[in-house]
């Protein structure tokens, strides 16, 4: 770590843990007043951008704080800067394309809550690292938590040893019901045509086919997909073999147009379910924002969500792989 002091001083959030051995999230500060500049934070990471995916790795996340990072458009020469190639995000969440690879973060009204997740763990290809930056902090709430997924994983099979190991062998079984058109009323309001975009049907169902979804339509021209099996469980390579809660069971099960169940369509008892509800946010490590900064996860290795906010947030995202 001394070996880069020169090109980054290292700092403290509210809310930083330390888990096994790692802190969470790794705060990365100018190193002096001069070099605050994106310019000069943006040559700092060309230069160490071996370096800074190997902390990422270790730590999961990382905060770059102080940098002074304004827009949008310095927020791109950011995440370009360190070579990570585009991946374009597929979801019910509401988002509108921004700039080059920038993109708003959920749209869905700021009272509700976003539950933790992996991003796109539903999907074949999911990113390897999701970006975001603050470019509107909230006055009140709008923190952005997220967890350490192996530590779920850990305490799920300490308490429920047998429905774990029952539910990955049996694999997973996801249901979501998206409507044609958009509406931000919904934290998952994406309409199916935006998603595939096509407003035709048949080849909105391929492209659904093709990212390893049935498709079923109903009658008020929602598009309904059926995900399935999926596993419980990841094991993602250089992460110490640690076991990843890698799903979205609390966040769909016995929710309005979704659900969660064993592949072969048996319930998940929902003792398992609120438990492990009880255990995430347990776990979790409550992340609040300040103008500019811009903050790095290891899509593999930690759920994220959003708290409750008062207006004004903007916090805009690019996702990487």
């Amino acid at each position: 770590m001394e070996h880069f002091s020169k090109d980054f001083s290292i700092g403290a959030c509210e809310g930083q843990k330390v888990v096994d051995g790692e802190t969470m999230p790794l705060v990365l500060q100018p190193p002096e007043p001069t070099r605050n500049d994106v310019e000069s934070l943006v040559s700092t990471l060309k230069k160490n951008k071996d370096w800074f995916e190997q902390m990422l790795i270790k730590n999961s996340a990382i905060l770059l704080r102080g940098f002074n990072v304004q827009n949008s458009v310095e927020f791109n020469d950011i995440v370009e800067a360190l070579e990570w190639d585009d991946i374009r995000y597929v979801g019910p969440a509401p988002r509108t394309h921004i700039h080059k690879r920038v993109w708003t973060a959920n749209e869905g009204p700021l009272s509700e809550f976003i539950y933790y997740h992996h991003e796109m763990v539903l999907i074949k290809e999911f990113p390897k690292q999701v970006i975001l930056f603050c470019e509107t902090p909230p006055p009140e709430g709008g923190q952005t938590p997220f967890v350490p997924s192996f530590r779920v994983t850990e305490r799920m099979l300490e308490e429920f040893p047998e429905a774990v190991e029952e539910i990955e062998a049996n694999g997973l079984k996801y249901t979501f019901t998206a409507p044609s058109k958009n509406s931000t009323g919904s934290m998952r309001g994406r309409g199916w045509e935006d998603a595939f975009v096509s407003s035709d049907r048949a080849i909105a169902e391929q492209r659904a086919n093709a990212l390893g979804m049935d498709v079923e339509w109903l009658e008020d021209g929602s598009m309904k997909t059926i995900l399935g099996p999926r596993s419980l469980t990841r094991v993602f390579e250089g992460r110490k073999g640690r076991r990843m809660w890698f799903n979205t069971v609390v966040g769909m099960h016995g929710k309005e147009h979704s659900s969660a169940s064993m592949a072969d369509g048996s319930e998940i008892p929902d003792n398992v379910v609120n438990r492990c509800q009880e255990i995430i946010e347990e776990e979790s490590i409550q992340f609040k924002w300040e103008k500019g900064d811009v903050l790095f996860f290891d899509n593999y290795a930690l759920l994220h969500g959003r708290r409750p906010s008062a207006a004004p947030r903007r916090v805009l995202v690019a996702t990487c792989k």
